[in-house]
């Protein structure tokens, strides 16, 4: 292995990961952000949630599976001329966050609603026995309950849109992606190609780690 193409490769790297950390950093609490509001619409709102509306429900479902079933690489693609009037480009970091938070929040939407409806209704019942109102129930039963489970379902999509931000450097976004495909495939630095896939592996190792012990610590079922 060549070292010091390695070491000359050391502020490309650092630069690919800053993107890369960028792109994660934005996207994911974006997709929490909104994701976990629609997740706890489309339980309450289901047949049997809180506030049944089935047709509005319906057609909500259908938009969150039909968004969440593009590849990622289609739907950057496809989303060139909507993420050009959000930043005023298609290329670069910046552009790709806005497909990434896009993808990421149904599908963080429907962790959130299969989390809750894990919980069963038997919280749900004993809340509405004493008088709880519905927001009180979202907010201080099941999303406390559901806290575990929760963290571990923003760990799940932190680690898959890591993966999915590899994609990004097929169109020039930048990251860890775009280094491989640059250094390691156009140019055939095998070496480039290694130190990107070991990165991209410790990153995604470090994130399931630290997420994991964050679940088991706020589980109440768990003994310390």
């Amino acid at each position: 292995m060549n070292l010091q193409l390695i070491i000359d490769r050391i502020p490309e790297i650092n630069h690919a990961m800053l993107e890369t950390f960028a792109m994660i950093g934005v996207s994911i609490p974006l997709a929490v952000l909104l994701g976990t509001p629609l997740g706890i619409w489309l339980w309450s709102h289901a047949p049997g949630g809180l506030k049944p509306t089935p047709k509005s429900h319906t057609v909500v479902s259908a938009i969150v599976n039909m968004v969440r079933s593009f590849p990622f690489l289609i739907l950057l693609i496809a989303l060139i001329p909507f993420t050009r009037f959000i930043v005023g480009t298609s290329v670069g970091t910046a552009a790709v966050i806005v497909p990434l938070t896009i993808n990421a929040i149904p599908y963080f939407a429907r962790l959130v609603e299969q989390n809750i409806t894990q919980l069963g209704s038997g919280a749900v019942e004993a809340s509405r026995a004493m008088g709880a109102t519905s927001g009180q129930i979202i907010r201080s039963v099941l999303l406390v309950d559901a806290k575990p489970a929760l963290i571990g379902s923003m760990t799940i999509t932190t680690v898959s849109f890591i993966s999915y931000s590899a994609m990004s450097g097929l169109v020039g976004g930048g990251g860890i992606g775009d280094l491989a495909i640059r250094y390691g495939y156009y140019r055939y630095e095998t070496e480039t190609m290694i130190v990107a896939c070991i990165l991209m592996v410790l990153l995604v190792s470090i994130v399931q780690y630290g997420g994991t012990r964050i679940a088991r610590m706020t589980d109440k079922r768990v003994s310390a």
